[in-house]
């Protein structure tokens, strides 16, 4: 097949030569929502054709149309965090460079469409940005603070949906909805009290957080379900695989001293999980000194990250 794509429409065929010339300037909000509504959808073959040509000789057109195509999708997402009393223009802005990192990492051989990948992506970055441009974050500075401060509007909002019925003009939590919340987010009663003062009072700063140095975290990886992401499947496959098939097939690369070795030492766990035989008393089992029985262990490692290197 082609790495070309056919050409469907007037407008598929511009996004080919120019795909930025669909798309206005983000400065008239509006305009821009409707233009990257109308811009047409790739379908599979041109997706996976324009993204062969990006990955083979980095072509530029080709990384624009798959950009331009799926900037609708950035639209949509973004308008789940309007909540927070950032710019919508913003959250797009940030957005799209996600869809863009996306787009550069896509592979599409994977076997799966760029817009479930880019979602990931998407996300990643609007929470940053977020996260940089609230001022109580400086306050929330564990996971389980950022993870509070993300999901406490919608968990609340949850429990006033379910109690509407009894109760239409209560706006702040119970004391139950307090302790069921701190609960399931693993944090103390007082900052889910605290947490949720700071987002009833709208406490917002729009100004640059600069960078401290300490460890940053990525919103996604305690935000998000990474279960069914493509890159994290593919990742717990080959883990799966590893813990399993591939570390009896590397031990079955090693002569059986070696093996006793490797599997006394790393792979033995006793009752007490005290773990397998020490250099020791291998030494003693096999009459040579601990030194030889660590030499002979170091050896038998690297035969076999050599073994799984070469199934890789």
């Amino acid at each position: 097949m082609s790495d070309t794509p056919m050409t469907r429409s007037p407008a598929t065929a511009l996004a080919v030569r120019d795909p930025w010339a669909l798309v206005p300037s983000l400065g008239n909000l509006d305009a821009y929502i409707t233009a990257v509504n109308r811009v047409p959808l790739l379908t599979q073959e041109e997706e996976t054709a324009f993204a062969r040509r990006l990955r083979a000789t980095g072509d530029l057109q080709a990384a624009g149309s798959l950009v331009v195509s799926h900037l609708r999708l950035v639209v949509s997402i973004s308008r789940k965090y309007l909540g927070y009393g950032l710019p919508h223009g913003d959250l797009i802005q940030e957005g799209n460079v996600g869809l863009m990192k996306a787009v550069k990492r896509f592979d599409p051989e994977q076997g799966v469409r760029l817009v479930s990948y880019a979602m990931h992506w998407i996300k990643a970055e609007i929470h940053e940005y977020i996260l940089k441009n609230w001022r109580m974050v400086k306050v929330a500075t564990t996971k389980a603070q950022r993870k509070l401060f993300f999901n406490l509007r919608s968990m609340k909002q949850n429990m006033k949906d379910a109690a509407a019925a009894e109760d239409t003009h209560r706006t702040t939590l119970t004391q139950g909805e307090v302790d069921s919340l701190a609960k399931t987010l693993n944090v103390k009663r007082e900052e889910v009290l605290e947490m949720e003062t700071r987002l009833s009072g709208g406490d917002v700063a729009l100004e640059p957080q600069t960078d401290d140095g300490e460890e940053s975290y990525a919103p996604i990886a305690y935000l998000a379900d990474d279960s069914n992401e493509p890159t994290q499947v593919l990742e717990a496959k080959k883990r799966d695989w590893l813990a399993g098939d591939g570390i009896a097939l590397a031990l079955d690369a090693l002569d059986a001293r070696s093996r006793r070795i490797v599997e006394e030492r790393w792979l033995k766990v006793n009752d007490d999980s005290s773990g397998g035989m020490t250099l020791h008393d291998l030494a003693g089992e096999y009459g040579v000194s601990a030194e030889r029985i660590r030499q002979i262990e170091v050896a038998a490692m690297k035969k076999m990250r050599k073994a799984l290197a070469h199934t890789a």
